[in-house]
């Protein structure tokens, strides 16, 4: 069930405006904007020149508004410009910035596009930093290199959330979007490792929320034993017991439904999930514990037999409920479903982290807001995460570049109805037959396609 779509309400403007105040912002003031922000340092090496039929590409690197940056220009620019937008890069205090993944920077170099990608000014699920800093290098590259004609922006991961919100945030800005393996349905991300947890909790009568500092040694493998999950591995026997068969039914449905290889991605990642349940930071900032604006306050789980998991778990409400109701730029933001410019999404089936429920919460507010015209989604048989090849990108890219310039609106995978989801092909329209037969990453864990 979705939670609080809800505008702000007057109430809470107040509160809403003095917790969502740029952290940092008044230290920002004080220091130059060649240097990162106090607590910060850049590790930036010298980027190596791309040859581009037989030429060297043209590299620009520094710190700009307290981010590295990476900007790299073919010896013919075509006048159009890709931005990247990196993932999590996790609670440390050392900004890096690298160059598009999956073969995209040659092949964009090869097109004669130029493109720019940014540290970010913080680290942590600062969503916020994302968007301003990604701005703000391509408005650097237009003042360096020349203002460009054309902006297409892409990326993956958290990336995807700074995607999706950075087309609202700046409408027109940019012509066209990328988003891989992308947190494009915001908080609800959080809402999932929240139920990830409690749900466990509840069926293996293994209670410990909030959680402490022996849970992941003590009380995870307790809840594991209960459940049979111990000894679960993607391909071998099914471990489970009932009451595990039920958590991995509910797993299941909260991160996309029945679907081709969810149960042999379950068990890559049955473990992972009880990782990202830490105990309560004191005074931590949304980047630093986004889990503060989880819940399941409202969230009906299905299958809800032999147990009654809806009667039974524990309820939580929103820690920081100004910051979930706000639809200010705040550093874990709200993205509403309203892109201005084409949007061509990829995400992995079987994808635990950030799970291929994303897509269908996007896809479900951008149809509300009548856009849909404007997204084209596609589902990639894959476990891990962000786990593509260079024809699956490349393609994508490619097509996103035919429909920005010619109109010409790409193929896509409907993934909101269950019914087209749970089939036994669902996803092979899209998959990279050669990364199949050549048995890469977690493409065996999934039948082969007719």
């Amino acid at each position: 069930m979705r939670f609080m779509r809800i505008r702000p309400l007057a109430v809470l403007s107040a509160l809403v405006l003095s917790a969502l105040v740029p952290a940092g912002a008044a230290r920002a003031d004080r220091v130059p904007g060649d240097q990162p922000l106090p607590g910060y340092t850049i590790v930036n090496p010298p980027l190596a020149p791309v040859q581009v039929h037989g030429e060297p590409s043209r590299v620009i690197q520094g710190v700009h508004r307290h981010a590295a940056y990476d900007i790299e220009v073919p010896p013919q620019w075509n006048g159009k410009l890709a931005l990247w937008a990196h993932g999590y890069a996790g609670q440390g205090k050392v900004l890096t910035v690298g160059p598009p993944s999956f073969g995209l920077q040659q092949r964009l170099l090869d097109q004669g596009y130029a493109w720019a990608a940014s540290s970010y000014y913080d680290n942590g699920y600062d969503v916020r930093a994302g968007v301003l800093s990604t701005r703000d290098v391509a408005e650097l590259f237009a003042a360096k290199v020349g203002r460009p004609k054309q902006r297409i922006i892409a990326g993956v991961s958290m990336g995807g959330h700074i995607i999706g919100r950075s087309l609202e945030q700046f409408p027109g800005y940019y012509d066209g979007a990328l988003p891989m393996c992308g947190v494009l349905g915001d908080d609800e991300l959080f809402d999932y490792f929240l139920d990830y947890n409690l749900v466990a909790q509840a069926l293996s009568g293994v209670r410990e929320y909030p959680v402490t500092e022996q849970y992941a040694t003590v009380t995870v493998p307790k809840i594991e034993a209960a459940l049979g999950l111990t000894g679960l591995q993607p391909g071998g026997p099914d471990t489970t017991n009932e009451r595990g068969k039920q958590f991995r039914s509910i797993v299941v449905n909260r991160t996309g439904g029945e679907r081709p290889g969810a149960v042999n991605s379950f068990a890559v990642w049955k473990d992972f999930p009880f990782t990202l349940a830490e105990p309560p930071k004191p005074d931590a900032t949304l980047a630093e514990e986004p889990g503060q604006l989880g819940t399941n306050l409202f969230t009906r789980y299905e299958p809800n037999s032999p147990v009654d998991v809806n009667r039974t778990v524990q309820r939580v409400r929103v820690q920081n409920l100004p910051a979930r109701l706000s639809n200010r730029l705040s550093q874990v933001p709200r993205i509403n479903g309203r892109p201005d410019v084409p949007v061509l999404s990829l995400h992995g089936l079987g994808d635990l982290f950030v799970p291929f429920s994303m897509e269908q919460i996007y896809a479900k507010e951008v149809a509300r807001n009548h856009r849909s015209r404007l997204l084209v989604q596609r589902a990639v048989r894959t476990t891990q995460h962000c786990e593509f090849s260079g024809g699956e990108a490349g393609a994508a890219w490619d097509d996103l570049v035919r429909w920005i310039d010619r109109g010409v609106r790409p193929a896509g995978d409907v993934v909101t109805r269950p019914s087209v989801v749970a089939r036994p092909d669902f996803g092979c329209r899209f998959s990279d037959p050669a990364a199949y037969a050549a048995g890469t990453g977690t493409r065996r864990l999934f039948p082969a396609c007719p």
